[in-house]
């Protein structure tokens, strides 16, 4: 899995937005793909002009998520649990894994979509048995774009306010990725949130 995750960072260097792409849609079909690593590196190869601009990163990255879970989507729509039980094997998913985004279902409805967004492994299959549950299209495309749209910024603006310093970083992120996903998914919420108190402030004050 590591062997495969250095693959991905160097098609991501040596291919651009092209393999930034690639890499994030094999990732939302059950490929053991971290996106915890790839994207920061997306970011920091941003910051040192090896991709053009932080936008085009950020709508790059979320584009290739969004590729990828909805061809799980289909899968699991049109090829049911057979197929996925049959085929899941190669890109590591189990049954239990099934069974447990199915529990995110019963207990959110759509919204757990956006929930599976930012949890490790559940955020690469959940298209699959969305598309089982044949889960209404909109919702699903569009709670998986404010998912990934927050994830994939927050992580691609770390990596980018890291810059040249991200290869010394990378082993903490490799073990910790989830820790730092959630750390940065949260300084974007309260960051939006000081934003929109000041706003109202300046609102009433005026």
């Amino acid at each position: 899995m590591e062997a495969l995750q250095h693959f991905v960072v160097g098609l991501v260097d040596h291919y651009g937005y092209v393999g930034l792409f690639v890499a994030l849609l094999l990732g939302n079909v059950g490929a053991p793909i971290g996106s915890e690593i790839v994207l920061p590196v997306a970011g920091g190869l941003t910051a040192t002009g090896h991709l053009s601009f932080l936008w085009l990163t950020i709508a790059v990255a979320v584009l290739g998520e969004l590729a990828g879970e909805s061809v799980a989507y289909a899968v699991g729509r049109f090829g049911g649990v057979p197929a996925i039980e049959r085929f899941g094997k190669y890109v590591g998913l189990h049954h239990d894994h099934l069974v447990r985004v199915h529990g995110f279902f019963e207990r959110y409805g759509t919204f757990a979509i956006f929930i599976c967004r930012f949890l490790p492994v559940i955020r690469g299959i959940a298209g699959f048995p969305a598309g089982v549950a044949e889960m209404n299209l909109a919702h699903f495309l569009l709670w998986t774009l404010l998912g990934s749209f927050i994830f994939c910024t927050a992580l691609i603006a770390l990596g980018h306010a890291l810059g040249g310093h991200l290869d010394a970083i990378l082993p903490l992120l490799h073990r910790g990725g989830t820790l730092v996903a959630v750390v940065a998914v949260l300084a974007i919420v309260a960051g939006f949130i000081v934003v929109r108190v000041r706003a109202r402030k300046r609102d009433a004050s005026a």
